[in-house]
């Protein structure tokens, strides 16, 4: 077995948004990071639709003009449609002066690409095509890891390791932290189709589209100039006993608007598909580690805030790192500390899905549209919440979504209010 020298801060499992971000923050605060990617970027990845709050974490990061420089399209607004006719334009410009209108939507293997790239130019050492197969412990603290890279096994060491592995969650899993969730029991197919010409679209070019049903519903996201990804999100059960390409066209069927938009495309990518795991750990960080992004929690894409948790928990977790290496807090009051953003972001987000879900109204999304059309709430906040505000206690949208019971995703914990983006609590 190889080795490398010890002396490393921080060892980070994983190059996506939550990765890249942690190693962006820890390597520009002068610490020695190491990043481990089991692919090779650029790799596909679903989840392509970006939130304003999103890109202002981007562009803290110093990243956003890059990403810009992709030729992504620009989203200025979100369309929320249902089978029984409700149709609602959520236009990113009520969000209030003073916010970010806009976003990217992006194709995620270049996305992330420039994320990684970021890492590695602000001094972090990435590793590609580097996987991590063992994790080393000393008493209950976890101090490195093993990892295989061109056939040969390295063992590294470190002063934290971080899990921002998504689904495989490496640390997650391996100290048998992740809980499976059954809420939604949800998966999705979805297609890529090119030749776009928005002159189709019925409503507002670069616009995501959300289309709601009684078994599920329709993603429509451009992610280049004549590209755009289109899914269907149902019932796990109803893909298993059908068809996948079936159950896609017969749901694209119920939702005209959606299907009016992609006139005269043709197959970019083939069918596609992803078991919408649920999961979540209710310990987030320990000795030794912290968890972040999708290796922590995963419950359903619909309103596009994956990438947004994943930037914020993962730039966050950095900056707690510091904090103890720095010696400013107590390693164990930082851990809680952490973990509370975590779950306050986490949850007011997941919150936002149950209600589309909720069980009490025949079709979905009947729960959410008696929210949208709440004359108590100013737009404004209803914007703010689809944008990615979900640390704020004053904001009444979020307010009201949390005070709904049966929709706890962890246990008793104490929420971290403050916002990441905008640091207003």
């Amino acid at each position: 077995m190889g080795s490398e020298h010890t002396d490393y801060d921080v060892i980070v499992i994983g190059g996506g948004p939550s990765g890249s971000s942690y190693a962006i923050t820890m390597a520009r605060a002068g610490y020695s990071v190491l990043v481990l990617e089991r692919d090779r970027f650029p790799r596909f990845h679903i989840g392509e639709s970006l939130l304003p709050y999103t890109a202002d974490v981007l562009e803290q990061l110093g990243v956003l003009d890059k990403v810009g420089a992709g030729g992504f399209p620009v989203k200025r607004g979100l369309e929320l449609l249902t089978s029984d006719g409700f149709l609602r334009r959520v236009a990113l410009g009520e969000i209030g002066d003073g916010y970010r209108n806009w976003t990217f939507q992006v194709e995620r293997a270049e996305f992330d690409k420039i994320l990684l790239d970021a890492a590695a130019e602000a001094g972090a050492l990435v590793h590609q095509e580097a996987k991590v197969v063992e994790l080393v412990t000393e008493g209950d603290r976890l101090t490195g890891v093993v990892y295989r890279k061109d056939g040969e096994q390295r063992r590294v060491t470190a002063r934290y390791v971080v899990d921002a592995s998504g689904r495989a969650g490496v640390v997650a899993r391996g100290l048998n932290l992740r809980r499976s969730d059954a809420n939604l029991k949800m998966a999705a197919v979805f297609r890529h189709f090119g030749g776009l010409d928005e002159n189709h679209n019925p409503g507002f070019e670069g616009d995501t589209q959300i289309g709601v049903h009684e078994d599920g519903w329709i993603w429509a996201i451009p992610i280049r100039k004549d590209v755009i990804s289109v899914g269907a999100m149902a019932p796990a059960r109803i893909l298993r006993e059908n068809r996948p390409a079936e159950v896609f066209e017969a749901h694209l069927k119920r939702l005209p608007r959606i299907a009016e938009r992609i006139t005269g495309t043709e197959i970019h990518r083939e069918l596609g598909g992803e078991n919408n795991f649920e999961y979540h750990s209710d310990v987030l960080a320990g000795p030794g580690f912290f968890i972040i992004g999708d290796a922590g929690c995963f419950s359903d894409p619909i309103f596009s805030a994956g990438v947004l948790l994943a930037l914020a928990t993962g730039r966050r977790a950095a900056e707690e790192t510091v904090a103890i290496l720095e010696e400013k807090a107590p390693e164990a009051e930082v851990m809680l500390r952490y973990q509370n953003f975590f779950k306050t972001g986490y949850e007011t987000y997941y919150r936002l899905i149950r209600a589309v879900y909720d069980d009490r109204a025949p079709v979905m999304g009947q729960f959410i549209q008696k929210m949208l059309g709440d004359a108590g709430i100013h737009e404004k906040w209803r914007v703010r919440t689809l944008n990615g505000d979900f640390w704020r206690s004053s904001n009444p949208f979020a307010t009201r979504l949390r005070q709904e019971p049966g929709w706890d995703l962890f246990g008793d914990f104490e929420r971290q209010f403050g916002c990441p983006v905008y640091h207003e609590v």
